[in-house]
């Protein structure tokens, strides 16, 4: 699917990102994505109201009027996982939703993935009553 196409903040004017996953740099072979600095890590979550880090993840819980939007939530987060090709840690409660991401090719630290997903999440997170 064609991220510029469907992603809201392209189609309200925002800049282009970069699409997520591996960039190649020749033919046949694939940078993993660098860590961010702390630096450059708590600057972008400055965008991100909620979103916290440890250091070497970024996480959010959110709260949801029941289990199965909790449980439409996960489903719909799954789906951006695939289309972005980047997958975080969910933990599924009855009324409750707590994702933690971080990129696994950088060594478990925080890349620019991980932001990128949690900007998807942050899009999608009204429609399911999630606050």
């Amino acid at each position: 699917m064609d991220q510029t196409v469907t992603d809201a903040a392209w189609q309200a004017g925002a800049p282009y990102r970069r699409p997520a996953g591996p960039r190649p740099i020749e033919e046949g072979t694939f940078m993993a994505p660098q860590p961010l600095t702390p630096e450059e890590t708590e600057q972008a979550l400055a965008g991100l109201p909620h979103w916290t880090t440890d250091g070497d993840s970024v996480s959010r819980s959110y709260s949801l009027p029941g289990h199965l939007p909790a449980a439409a939530m996960a489903m719909h987060i799954a789906a951006l996982q695939e289309e972005l090709n980047h997958h975080s840690e969910l933990t599924l409660g009855y009324d409750a939703l707590s994702v933690t991401v971080n990129t696994h090719s950088a060594g478990g630290r925080i890349t620019e993935l991980d932001i990128a997903l949690a900007r998807r999440i942050e899009e999608i997170a009204p429609g399911h009553g999630a606050s």
